[in-house]
């Protein structure tokens, strides 16, 4: 029981003499701005602040990682933030004009969480009752026939609407048939046996008629 007695009064007296020594160092104003150690640009806000001499919380930055608080010289602060490393700053002893401002620079933390796969099957069992019910796909070669099929083509042909160059086509097409037609149906007179009977005849009444004429000059 003394032995417990001693050792609680040597831990008391102990905490009292750091407590002191504690409280005779110069106070100092410190005051900052918390950035991302990756880009300075970067603030980082709401960043607890703790005292190592007393292990307590003394603040926590704003919204824009703004910081000032009343310490002692020598002093270890320590900055804590979700998704940042642990940062430690000392206060130097013998701070001008008993205000220390620093920018503060904490280290984000990337951690990579390892590839997690999700089945849509619940149990083993529907996995290979899905396995052997599986159709197997087809490869790029058979897609490849499937595409360029005459059934495929013809749907094609159907259903999409025509562009400019295919539209002049059909037109070119459809009045140089146009043309073959009416030439079939009109017949071509030098053809027609016909014809000819007439033209012939028409030259011979034509001499005929200018024979007359001219007997008709020579009596007169």
């Amino acid at each position: 029981m003394k032995y417990l007695i001693g050792i609680f009064f040597l831990l008391a007296t102990t905490a009292a003499f750091a407590q002191q020594q504690q409280q005779e160092k110069p106070l100092v104003q410190f005051t900052g701005i918390v950035h991302n150690a990756d880009s300075a640009k970067i603030i980082v806000p709401y960043v607890n602040i703790t005292n190592a001499a007393t292990h307590k919380t003394i603040t926590a930055s704003n919204y824009e990682g703004y910081f000032s608080f009343v310490a002692h010289e020598q002093d270890t602060l320590i900055f804590t933030c979700v998704g940042y490393a642990t940062t430690r700053v000392v206060i130097p002893a013998d701070v001008k004009n008993k205000s220390y401002t620093i920018p503060v620079m904490i280290q984000p933390i990337i951690i990579n969480l390892p590839t997690f796969h999700v089945f849509p099957w619940a149990t083993t069992d529907e996995f290979k009752k899905d396995f052997l019910a599986l159709k197997v796909a087809d490869d790029d070669l058979e897609i490849a026939k499937k595409n360029v099929s005459r059934t495929t083509l013809m749907a094609l042909v159907a259903t999409l609407p025509r562009d400019g160059q295919e539209i002049q086509d059909a037109l070119y097409q459809g009045l140089n048939t146009s043309i073959e037609n009416s030439h079939s149906l009109t017949p071509n007179p030098l053809l027609n046996p016909l014809a000819w009977g007439s033209f012939i005849n028409e030259i011979t009444q034509g001499d005929k008629a200018r024979a007359n004429a001219n007997a008709t000059n020579y009596d007169n």
